[in-house]
Formats: structure tokens, sequence, C-alpha cells
């Protein structure tokens, strides 16, 4: 059921409730009036008739009657009563004046009808009916069944004593039809009054539902802008105080969230999954239940199973007792045991090393991770690490015999310009021997200088500054250049400041390699974008041109020393810049379209707490 028809028969249904009790308690204080105004005027008339019949008493001592004979008595007075025109007048106007009078009549002590209103009933015993008070004090309820039944006749007596002595009684009657009769028209118009509040309440439900539920109906529709991607308040919605406002707000900001997540959790699967397929180890997860939710692609070659049949299935029904390594497997598993380093034949005929933890949290099993390793290739992996540390040995042995050809090489260019000035006036073509030998020279320094400057352990001298100075410090000095080749630079600095702890000389460098690699892909000119900005706890920096872009097929290969795609090139600024942001635990990373141009990112991390002024860092 839609809550806008919920809305509406929750509104109604507590409208019908109201008009329920309020008819309730009116009909209930209008029966209960109308009753004991009837009783008050039946009780009223009988002691009004009661009154009439005490004057219309004859004076019998002065006729034959004998008042000492009760009978005789009874008698007189009857006939008197009964000829008795005021009396009989009275009586007459009771019925036609009280609507709800139903008769009238002066009975003696037998019940027998001395007068009365009904003529059925003249000279005859009346019938006993009910008194009219049980109906006046009965329940509302009652009183409803009791007058909209079968028609029933209540009285009101009063007793009728004459000369001193009982006589009988007067007796003034109502029926239910009259009651029925002047209050149906009350019951009526409650009746028709609560239809119409009912059917009021019917709209007003509806028109309120439609008007509550309005901003729902936004509020759905900004959902699915959000789950589309769409973030951002609208203009209309923007500014706005009231709920509807603070809901939007709360909305977008929550879209932010779920994007940033989304893009984290769709980082860290396509992370984990190139993890997963590139890993040369078996890896396989374990729940709980010994089910697995994890498998490596390597997995597959030591299982001897495919990675999807694997995946959801308990341990039992993927490990077979008829194999080594699944023995050892399901045998660690029932007896909770881990494994260290166990080394097995697998189906394939390899040797497996296998290793079985099992994951606690708290005290309580949570799940397992099985390892499973090809004992050749990690045999093979210690023969790299081994020849790794030795060529790192080379390299430092490299490193001093760099130093030594360093210093002859610097005597043979001192020699080689006094051999200039000694020998002035030379023919062209030893001039020009002389010059291949000088910049040859030059570029064998330059080699060499390079291989000192990758091979000596960096000193960082760390100090925390604000990066907008140092953009600041590289626009300066890149300005001159970019105005000779036609460039002009656009900076892009946030106004709140971006701390970082980093050496600033070393800092400067590697953005100025950057930079100006961008003014020189714009040959003809164009616009150098500095930008600056502060994402997820990290500074970024972006150095974008308008040149013609890193060609596909060289991508890969910009940070690799000595490469280099311009024909005075060293292939050394890029890869001094890679080294100087890993030596600050940052990153460079780079986007470029054929003929669009290049964007390069620097990321710093934003420094949360002062760092020691020195920190030396050896290199890698």
């Amino acid at each position: 059921m839609r809550l806008k028809i919920k809305l509406v028969l929750a509104i109604t249904a507590m409208i019908v409730a109201l008009v329920s009790t309020f008819s309730y308690v009116y009909l209930s204080q209008l029966m209960r009036q109308r009753i004991t105004a009837a009783y008050d005027t039946a009780n009223l008339l009988s002691r009004e008739l009661q009154d009439a019949a005490s004057d219309a008493q004859p004076d019998l001592s002065s006729t034959r009657v004998d008042t000492a004979n009760p009978q005789e008595f009874r008698a007189a007075v009857a006939e008197a009563l009964q000829t008795d025109a005021n009396l009989n007048t009275f009586l007459d106007s009771i019925v036609g004046n009280a609507p709800l009078i139903y008769d009238a009549a002066i009975a003696d002590q037998s019940g027998k009808a001395i007068l009365t209103t009904s003529p059925e009933f003249a000279g005859m015993r009346l019938p006993d009916r009910p008194d009219l008070a049980s109906l006046r004090d009965a329940s509302f309820r009652q009183q409803l069944e009791l007058t909209f039944s079968s028609p029933r006749v209540y009285e009101v007596r009063q007793p009728l004593s004459l000369n001193g002595l009982p006589f009988g009684t007067t007796r003034v009657t109502i029926s239910t039809v009259f009651l029925k009769n002047e209050i149906q028209p009350h019951l009526r118009r409650a009746v028709l009054v609560s239809a119409a509040s009912i059917l009021l309440s019917l709209v007003l439900a509806a028109a309120l539902s439609n008007f509550a539920l309005a901003p729902l109906a936004r509020i759905s529709q900004r959902l699915d802008s959000v789950t589309a991607g769409n973030v951002e308040v609208p203009p209309e919605d923007r500014g706005r105080q009231d709920e509807y406002g603070l809901v939007t707000l709360k909305i977008s900001h929550l879209g932010r969230q779920i994007r940033d997540a989304r893009e984290v959790f769709s980082a860290l699967k396509d992370n984990l999954d190139q993890i997963m397929a590139n890993l040369q180890d078996g890896l396989v997860l374990f729940t709980r239940d010994a089910r697995i939710v994890l498998v490596s692609a390597s997995a597959e070659e030591f299982v001897g199973r495919p990675r999807g049949e694997m995946l959801g299935r308990t341990v039992t029904e993927v490990f077979s007792p008829g194999d080594r390594l699944g023995r050892l497997v399901l045998e660690s598993f029932r007896l909770a045991r881990p494994i260290a380093n166990g080394e097995v034949e697998a189906r394939s005929g390899k040797r497996v090393q296998v290793s079985l933890d099992f994951i606690q949290e708290r005290g309580q099993p949570i799940g397992a991770l099985l390892v499973m390793r090809d004992a050749e290739s990690v045999r093979r992996i210690e023969d790299e690490i081994e020849l790794s540390r030795r060529l790192s040995a080379i390299g430092r042995l490299t490193s001093g015999v760099a130093h030594e050809v360093k210093n002859p090489i610097n005597a043979i260019v001192v020699h080689l310009e006094v051999l200039r000035q000694k020998l002035r006036e030379v023919d062209p073509d030893t001039q020009r021997h002389m010059d291949v030998i000088g910049s040859e020279i030059q570029r064998l320094d330059r080699v060499v200088q390079l291989l000192v400057d990758f091979t000596r352990p960096v000193e960082l001298r760390l100090a925390e500054v604000d990066l907008r100075k140092v953009l600041e410090d590289v626009i300066a000095l890149v300005t001159p250049e970019a105005a000779q080749h036609g460039v002009a630079v656009v900076r892009q600095l946030p106004p709140e400041s971006l701390r970082v702890s980093v050496d600033a000389d070393l800092v400067k460098h590697a953005l100025l390699n950057v930079v100006k690699n961008g003014i020189q892909a714009m040959p003809g000119g164009g616009t150098l974008t500095i930008a600056a900005t502060r994402q997820n706890g990290t500074a970024v920096i972006e150095v974008q041109d308008q040149g013609t872009g890193i060609p596909a097929n060289v991508q890969d290969k910009i940070f690799n020393l000595y490469f280099t795609t311009k024909k005075s090139g060293s292939g050394i600024g890029l890869p001094m810049a890679y080294r100087i942001m890993q030596l600050h635990q940052g990153s460079v990373d780079f986007e470029s379209v054929e003929n669009a141009g290049t964007t390069f990112r620097l990321r710093f991390p934003l420094s949360s707490s002062p760092l020691p002024a020195e920190q030396e860092v050896a290199s890698v």
C-alpha cells in the first residue's frame, strides 16, 4: 500500500473516530436530555392531575352518602370526578398540549380507570406499564435500543389521597414512538453532519497528503539524481532553511560520501583484482564456515580447478583427500591446526610450499588463509635477491669509479682549454677536432655526474613550508623563459595554505623540471596552467600544457633514466622529479592526449604535525 493511501486512511480514520466520539456524546446527551425532559413533564402533569383531582373532591357531608362506608364513599367520589367538567377538561388538555404524552388517567386502588383519555380503557382495569424512571436511568445503549425497537409505553404514577384516605393513583404515560419521532430529526442531522465530515476529511486528507508528500516526491527525484552521479544541490534548493532544504543538503553530502566511497571501493576492487591476477602465490581465503570467498589466479594451477568452481564452495568440496595437497589441507582444517611452510607435491608434479593460518578476532575464529607457493619460484626469487644484493654492491663500486673518473675528466678539460689558448691560430680542421674533443668530454662529464647523482645518498633537509610559496618561487623563475616561448603562465592557487614537510630546494628542482618540459612542449606558444588543490589529506599540484602530447608508445618510458624525445634533452629531468617525489613519500603521474596536451600531477602528503628539521634518506 502506498504511503499516500496510508496517510489518507490514517487521517480519515482519525476524523471518523473523532466524529464518532462526538456523535456518540451528542446523541447520548440528546437522548438522556429528551427522556429526562419527558419524565419531568410527565411527572409534573401527574402532580398537577393529582392537585386537580383533590380540588374536584366533592363535599359529601350534606348528602345522603354514608361517608363512613369506604365503598360507598369511593363510588360517590368517583362519580363526582367523572362528572367534574374542569377535571375532564384538564385531563384532555394534558394530551392535547404535550406532544410526548400518550394518555393520562385517574385509577382507583384496584387499578380500574375512573377517568382516562383512552376510551378503550374506560371503566376497565389499566394495564401495568413500566416506570419511565427505568428508561431515564438506563444506559445510552439501552435507551437507544428501547426507544428504537418495538413501541413501548412508560408511565409516571402519583398516589392520590382524598379525604385523608388513599383513593388511587394518577397516571401519565409516554410512548417511545413519540420519543423516537422527536429524536429522529436530530439523529438524522447528526448522521448527515458525520457523513459530510467524513467526506470532507477524505478530501482534506487527499489534499493534505499531496501537500505533505510533495517534498518526498522531490526527495525521491533527488535520490535518483544522486544515484545517477549528480551530487550538487539544485539551484532552486540552494539557500533554503526549511526541513526540505536541510534534507537536500544532507542528501548531497551523503551523495558525495557515497561517490567517494564508490570510487575508493572501485579502485580497491580493481587493485585487488589486479593484485590477485598478477600474484604469483596461490592464495585462498576461507570464511568462518570454511567457505571460499577469495581465490588468486595462480591458485588454479596449484589446486587444479578454475576459480569459478572454487568460489562459494567449502573446503571439503574443493580439496580432495586423494592427493597430498588436499589431504594436508583437510587434515589441518579437521584438527584446526595451522600449517607452517609445509612442502608437498601437487597434482601437476611441482613441489609446493603450503602455509595455512587460522584468523581470529577477540579469540573467536573468523576464517583462514591458505598460501601456496611454487618451491622452484621461491628458490629463484631468493637467487634474484642475492643477485640484487650483489648488483647493489657493484653500484657502490661504480659510484666510487665514477668519482675517480670525474677527476681526470676535469683535468683534461682544464688542459684542453689551456691548449686552445696556446694554439690561437690553428687551421680550421684542427679547431674542429678540438671542438669535438671538448664536446665529447663535456658529454662524458654529464654522464658521469648523472651517475654520481643517482648513486649517492640524498640528505633531505625537511621543513614545514606552504606549498603555495614554493609554487610562487617556481613561477617567478620560469616566467621569463615562458615569455620567450610565447607561453602564458596561469596560476590557480587555493586561498588556504597547503602545509607540507619537504626539502624546498629539491621540490623546486622537481617542479622546475616538470614546468620547463611543459613550456618546451609548446614551441608555438600557448597557456601553461599551474594549479594546486587539497584532496583527501594530500596536496595535488597540476601542471597542464597545451602541447602536442606524449606519444602513446613512449608513455611508459618517460621516467626511465636517459630516455628523451627531445634532440637536446638529457633524459634526466623527469626521472629526477620522480625520484624526488619518492623521497618525499609522494607520487607523480600524468595524463596525455595526442595533440591535446599533457597534465602532470604531483601529490604531497599534507603535514599533520611538525617533523624533524632534517632527515636522511638513502637512495633506492
